[in-house]
């Protein structure tokens, strides 16, 4: 894998660039607007040309960006959901401004209203996203969860389904966490178990779907369903099991992106990537 970090964009998003650089990233996450929040402004020209030009003299091999976490596709019709649909038209909007190849997106949460009546109001939610931004190559890379209360995509069939259910699949894709999928139930620490996890993508999605990976460890017990990152062997799946994870052959080239807590010096994030390339025998 090529590893990196999702990197804060405080004071210039092309400023997420010049630290994913500095502690020597080959990939970096952002947000691409404050993601507390349901609208930000447009870029600007200048901000535009900012950001390109920390990107063309930057090696990265990918930056991608993961939406908001007020975004709910999965809820039952009510003024939130509207502003879910319109903040991401307004995030693939800025994505393509920046170039993303990809967002990240937390499926959403049903909020009472049972899982397959979510999984059909996601599908529609993307529908709509998607006519509304259909001159945008900027996919979804929807992400499995830990399952925490109401939300959908702890289990492959979630995200299978909406992959099933849209009208425009080419505009989907996936991103992978290893926190999620254990506090989900998937027991990942094993070679056996992380196989078997990739299997059941690879057979209801296709592994040629898989975008990226999150490399978290997780802070709670397997099935916890609870949504708490830790360092890499810091944790409950430990760091063994990140090493037939980060030298699976099958996802060489895939962006593997860290998101776990950091100071405003990264040096957790130094840290943990020393570990993961140590496993991966680059370090």
């Amino acid at each position: 894998m090529k590893f990196g970090a999702h990197m804060s964009t405080s004071g210039g998003v092309w400023k997420a660039l010049q630290r994913g650089r500095s502690i020597h990233c080959e990939v970096v996450q952002v947000f691409v607007k404050n993601n507390m929040q349901w609208f930000g402004k447009p870029y600007s020209p200048d901000v535009v040309a900012a950001y390109a030009k920390e990107r063309a003299t930057n090696d990265f091999d990918c930056v991608f960006g993961h939406t908001g976490y007020l975004i709910n596709l999965g809820g039952p019709a009510c003024e939130n959901r509207v502003r879910s649909i319109k903040s991401l038209i307004q995030e693939i909007e800025l994505a393509t401004q920046l170039g993303l190849p990809f967002l990240v997106l937390h499926p959403g949460a049903h909020l009472g209203a049972g899982e397959a009546a979510g999984l059909k109001q996601i599908v529609a939610g993307l529908d709509e996203v998607f006519v509304a931004t259909q001159g945008s190559p900027v996919r979804i890379a929807l992400e499995n969860t830990a399952g925490q209360g109401t939300c959908l995509g702890n289990m492959v069939e979630h995200l299978a389904a909406v992959f099933d259910g849209v009208k425009k699949p080419e505009r989907l894709g996936l991103c992978l966490d290893t926190a999620h999928f254990f506090e989900a139930g998937y027991d990942i620490r094993t070679p056996k178990g992380w196989n078997a996890a990739i299997r059941e993508v690879g057979s209801l999605i296709g592994l040629k779907q898989v975008l990226a990976f999150h490399l978290n460890d997780s802070k709670t017990d397997l099935d916890s369903r609870v949504d708490r990152h830790d360092h890499i062997g810091k944790g409950k799946i430990g760091k063994e099991a990140f090493r037939h994870i980060v030298n699976d052959a099958r996802f060489k080239r895939h962006p593997g992106c860290l998101e776990t807590p950091k100071s405003e010096d990264l040096h957790e994030d130094v840290q943990n990537l020393a570990t993961l390339r140590a496993l991966a025998n680059l370090g």
